[in-house]
């Protein structure tokens, strides 16, 4: 009976610790997300994927602990999890890349004229995922910020800010 009261307090201490750990993580994330203008449905998807994944690392801890997988087992299970999200947000994760990028350089400001690939026009959102140009004609141009970085744009109206010319 000890033994089974000791794997319980382990088990215990394992899902608190992960517990804490992923929502300080959470917590993070998802003020980091809107200090960089992320929307309200991408937050909730960044807290979403924070619970699964620890509830993976949780569930992966539980059975090592009672035995019922190795190390090794758990390790390459979360392992192939991690890499299968990976790949599946590929290129949201690079679109989400590119924006914190674009935003902390300040290549990319609100009311910017720019061009890109024959689009030209007014800066009026950067988002983490897409920025939208709002063109001559009054259409809204959403373009990916993996795209956009990609590059090359002419931001018309950056020169000064940029190059600190006065």
């Amino acid at each position: 009976m000890p033994d089974l009261l000791t794997i319980l307090f382990q088990i215990v201490g394992v899902v608190t610790l992960w517990a804490i750990v992923g929502e300080l993580f959470r917590r993070g994330l998802t003020a980091l997300a809107r200090k960089a203008g992320a929307s309200k449905q991408l937050i909730r998807n960044i807290r979403d994927g924070v619970r699964i994944a620890w509830i993976v690392v949780a569930v992966a801890g539980v059975l090592i602990i009672t035995g019922i997988a190795s190390e090794f087992q758990a390790l390459t299970v979360t392992g192939l999890a991690g890499l299968t999200i990976s790949l599946a947000l590929q290129t949201t994760l690079s679109n989400i890349i590119a924006g914190v990028l674009l935003f902390s350089d300040k290549t990319l400001r609100l009311n910017d004229v720019i061009s890109y690939s024959g689009i030209r026009g007014t800066v009026v959102r950067v988002g983490l995922r897409s920025t939208l140009i709002r063109t001559q004609e009054g259409n809204i141009a959403i373009i990916g910020n993996s795209t956009l970085m990609s590059g090359p744009f002419i931001n018309y109206s950056a020169e000064e800010r940029l190059l600190g010319i006065p």
